[in-house]
């Protein structure tokens, strides 16, 4: 096997100056809820499977018995009024688990996206805060100062030296190269506690995203899913505080 295979499936779509998106896993797995419900909602195809060296040695076993490799994967929507713009989405099951990986993966990628003279980029994340975040702020970052000042219009909270250690993964290195091979791009990260699944930073994210592209998401599945979360966030708090107090009985009984 090469180093990267990628894997065309299907008719090659012919796309007019689509724009990519980037949902993959994370911090609260935000990008790739994010990017996995918009694919779903707005019917996008897959085209391209991404099967990479740098990937877990990892097969996935599918309900029917069969297995599937673990990859990256593309997927496309045609736009559907004058004021929207094509899409390629990119989501998959891992990112590379090395440095010299992640940096050929996503030189692939932004290779297959100049194929399709994709000139911007959207990378979706999240902003990991270690506590409860009820209402979710979406920090941004951008490769020009005319993208910022656009993206603040959508809401996007900009910090300064936030987030403090740059953005690592693909959401960074895809807006990083992409800047090189002259692709503009902004990454939107959600901020959440990050130490669970998060499909409320998702939702804020998808949001903000909704409004740049001009599309229409519907978030019902993503608000069911955030009070799930929710509620397990409940449970675990309530487990948490039963044995702090049993810690604490235990030590006045000694």
């Amino acid at each position: 096997m090469e180093e990267i295979v990628i894997k065309f499936v299907g008719r090659k779509p012919s796309l007019k100056n689509p724009i990519l998106i980037e949902g993959l896993p994370g911090i609260g797995n935000v990008g790739k809820l994010a990017v996995e419900h918009l694919i779903e909602n707005i019917g996008a195809k897959k085209f391209v499977e991404i099967y990479s060296k740098d990937f877990p040695p990892q097969v996935f076993i599918n309900s029917d018995g069969t297995i599937k490799l673990v990859n990256n994967e593309l997927y496309y929507w045609k736009a559907k009024s004058r004021n929207q713009r094509d899409l390629i989405l990119l989501t998959g099951d891992y990112q590379g688990l090395s440095s010299s990986g992640q940096y050929e993966l996503a030189d692939s990628i932004l290779k297959i996206a100049r194929d399709y003279n994709v000139k911007q980029i959207f990378t979706l994340g999240g902003y990991g805060l270690g506590r409860e975040v009820k209402e979710p702020h979406v920090l941004g970052a951008a490769t020009s100062k005319k993208l910022v000042s656009k993206m603040k219009k959508y809401g996007v909270v900009f910090r300064e030296n936030e987030p403090g250690g740059g953005i690592i993964g693909a959401s960074g290195l895809l807006l990083g190269l992409g800047k090189l091979y002259g692709i503009e791009g902004v990454c939107l990260m959600g901020e959440t506690p990050g130490y669970l699944v998060d499909p409320k930073s998702a939702k804020a994210v998808l949001v903000v995203l909704s409004k740049a592209l001009n599309i229409d998401v519907d978030l019902t599945e993503l608000e069911r899913k955030a009070k799930e979360i929710e509620l397990i966030a409940q449970q675990l708090r309530s487990l948490e505080e039963g044995l702090r107090k049993s810690k604490e009985d235990l030590s006045y009984i000694g």
